[in-house]
């Protein structure tokens, strides 16, 4: 297996990528006329073929997510891409999208055709102004082009494009908030079901995907189902974009096969800083149990990792080195999760808010033993029991810190405070430079 595999991000050092020129120049918006050639279920079936998986987290096969629309039903149907990434850690789509915003583009345009919809939105997060501007301009150009309107390239098929920006609610990367959002209400989950493929967006049926999901398609429908899932394992198909950051000497976005090892991506990163020892990271950004050194060699693909007790999810690995306080890392963490809770729902409001108070009480070396039982009971009653997966993600890396590191939650009752220097720790860098 080969250790990358650059298709997504092969061009991106050019200097022109970002452009409709320089994306024509390597084949670009070829796809989709090859597409349009074809009948909406044959590119639906060669999607499924190639074994594609949702990038966005959950790895939900994206040709039986399309399956899904009810054809011959004589409604609207819409395709949606969530580009509202705001997972702590993940940082794929960005520059996915200010290298290449055209990929993602003739990537819809494909799905949009597959699924009938004659309308399509990206919902992108408000903070991230200058893709937006990218993404602007990129859609005006296609548009110029004729790769959008109507009547696309006299082949009686209309597509109109919506670039929707958000207001940076991270509950919006949740796909049935983000339609609330879209429809112009509070971002808040709704109950399922029905779901979206069958009542979305206005009551209609939809398609949600991730960025990079969408952004896939063109080069599978130009080299076919096969070559796609060629690479990879045997259930987790394809190349995917790894987000490596942390404590790496050159973190970065690495385009590898599903099944590399974090061992092979941090030796291309150059490994460790400074000469330490990795100590924990998280595969798929702060919602996924953490994992640790003992875990170096297990495959990046979604069955592998939920075997060795976590979650792939967004390929966002956060490398932490033996300077950082795993309990300081953790209450942070639950910090971000409890001001972006909806509020919706009693258990993740109320139980997010106590997180916070006992971690920081441990942190600062106040309490007992004890408390960590009362810790997990308290996580036990908020997993589950809420709209959407945002209580989990919270809860996640406590119960897995608690798993792997009880020792220094009770190393911090012996000290009475952290027993790490927090000079030494990187946690603490902003706060070093503002001094």
């Amino acid at each position: 297996m080969s250790k990358l595999t650059p298709v997504l991000s092969a061009h991106w050092d050019d200097k022109d990528s970002f452009t409709i020129a320089g994306y024509s120049r390597h084949g670009g918006y070829s796809s989709f006329k090859k597409a349009l050639a074809m009948e909406p279920d044959a590119v639906i079936q060669i999607v499924k073929d190639s074994g594609l998986r949702g990038r966005g987290g959950a790895g939900f096969p994206t040709g039986t997510k399309w399956g899904f629309i009810p054809q011959g039903d004589n409604r609207e149907h819409y395709f949606v891409v969530n580009a509202d990434e705001s997972e702590p850690g993940t940082c794929k789509d960005t520059p996915l999208l200010m290298a290449n915003p055209h990929v993602l583009i003739e990537g819809i345009i494909i799905g949009s055709y597959a699924v009938r919809a004659n309308h399509a939105f990206i919902y992108i997060r408000g903070e991230v102004s200058h893709v937006v501007r990218r993404l602007l301009q990129a859609i005006e150009d296609a548009y110029k082009a004729g790769f959008l309107g109507k009547n696309i390239l006299g082949t009686g098929f209309n597509l109109e494009l919506t670039l929707h920006i958000g207001a940076g609610a991270y509950i919006c990367g949740e796909e049935t908030a983000l339609l609330d959002s879209l429809e112009g209400f509070r971002g808040q989950p709704r109950l399922r079901p029905p779901f979206p493929a069958i009542a979305g967006l206005y009551a209609r049926p939809t398609v949600v995907n991730n960025v990079e999901s969408v952004a896939s398609v063109p080069a599978i429908i130009e080299k076919g189902a096969e070559w796609f899932s060629s690479m990879g394992s045997e259930k987790s198909k394809g190349f995917t974009l790894y987000s490596l950051s942390g404590h790496v000497k050159n973190p970065g976005q690495f385009e590898a096969p599903l099944g590399i090892t974090l061992r092979e991506l941090i030796d291309l990163a150059g490994g460790i800083r400074n000469g330490n020892k990795l100590k924990f990271w998280t595969p798929g950004g702060s919602s996924t149990p953490i994992l640790t050194s003992e875990h170096l060699d297990i495959p990046l693909d979604y069955e592998s990792v939920d075997a060795a007790g976590s979650m792939l999810g967004t390929k966002a690995l956060q490398i932490f080195d033996e300077t950082t306080c795993i309990l300081r890392a953790v209450l942070r963490w639950t910090e971000f999760y409890k001001h972006e809770s909806c509020g919706k729902c009693t258990p993740c409001r109320e139980g997010t808010w106590w997180l916070v108070q006992m971690l920081g009480n441990l942190e600062n070396g106040v309490g007992t033993e004890e408390d960590l039982a009362k810790l997990l009971d308290i996580c036990e009653n908020i997993g589950g029991r809420s709209f959407c997966a945002l209580a989990d993600g919270a809860i996640a890396p406590i119960i897995s810190s608690l798993k792997y590191f009880r020792d220094d939650y009770l190393a911090h009752f012996k000290n009475g405070g952290c027993p790490i220097d927090p000079v030494a720790s990187t946690l603490f860098v902003s706060a070093k430079v503002g001094a």
